[in-house]
């Protein structure tokens, strides 16, 4: 899998393809990444990627024409290491909502060109002739979109078979089918007792079922605090168990 980022800031980078998890699995050759400067496909002195908005406004407009060079440079050295053409995918507060099923997509391709926008916006005609789909990590705005670029490859890559130590370990993760999209349960580890307090008795008892049980059972009262639509989804998709419904309703109940 590779991705390639179109950023006027390649160096921000360097925390996804150098450090952590992704670090080591990018030096093993599980993943790629290259970052294109729109600046590099400029043709003057001042190396311009922006300009002032038709119909004025507060600041300034990416221009079409460094971008959409810098993405078919990418794709012209993909195809020359093998890939196909890949999507172009611009981080934009318009764009769908990025989510676990979404970085497990992602892992499961050969990756995407990825748009970093910057300013107040990039010209409407390199997203209509260029991009292909757009992905937005929340009600939110970024100064740019490297940070949420960032997350998306952060996401995506730890999902790849090999780059997690215990391949067991992102099927734990929220979210994830395996927990039926819930939330994950909490988790403790030694010591045993921590100033005053202690880890839960279940998680002591050695036995498998109870301790399997005991974690679906957090798993589904913390969802329901505090998530209460991945509830209704998951039960929408008949994810959830007579057991499941059996707790929910006594939690309810209690509650």
């Amino acid at each position: 899998m590779r991705f390639d980022v179109v950023t006027l800031f390649p160096d921000m980078f360097g925390t996804v393809r150098d450090l952590g998890v992704t670090g080591r699995a990018h030096a093993q050759g599980l993943w790629s990444l290259r970052a294109w400067n729109p600046r590099d496909y400029t043709h003057d002195v001042h190396r311009t990627v922006d300009d002032r908005p038709y119909g004025g406004g507060p600041g300034m407009v990416m221009m079409a024409a460094p971008l959409e060079a810098a993405v078919a440079a990418a794709q012209s050295d993909r195809a020359a290491q093998g890939f196909g053409v890949a999507p172009v995918v611009l981080l934009s507060p318009t764009g769908r909502r990025y989510d676990q099923q979404g970085a497990q997509s992602l892992a499961g391709g050969e990756g995407v060109i990825l748009i970093c926008g910057r300013y107040e916006g990039i010209d409407q005609r390199f997203i209509d002739r260029c991009v292909t789909d757009e992905i937005s990590l929340g009600d939110f705005v970024l100064s740019g979109g490297e940070i949420a670029a960032l997350a998306v490859i952060d996401a995506a890559v730890r999902l790849v078979p090999g780059v997690l130590n215990d391949g067991d370990s992102a099927l734990q993760d929220s979210f994830n089918d395996t927990l039926s999209g819930l939330l994950d349960s909490p988790h403790y580890t030694r010591p045993e007792v921590y100033d005053g307090e202690s880890v839960p008795p279940e998680l002591l008892s050695g036995h498998h079922a109870n301790i399997a049980r005991w974690r679906r059972e957090q798993s589904l009262s913390l969802t329901a605090q505090r998530r209460p639509d991945l509830l209704e989804r998951a039960r929408a998709n008949g994810w959830l168990t007579r057991a499941d419904e059996k707790f929910l309703a006594a939690l309810a109940a209690a509650g």
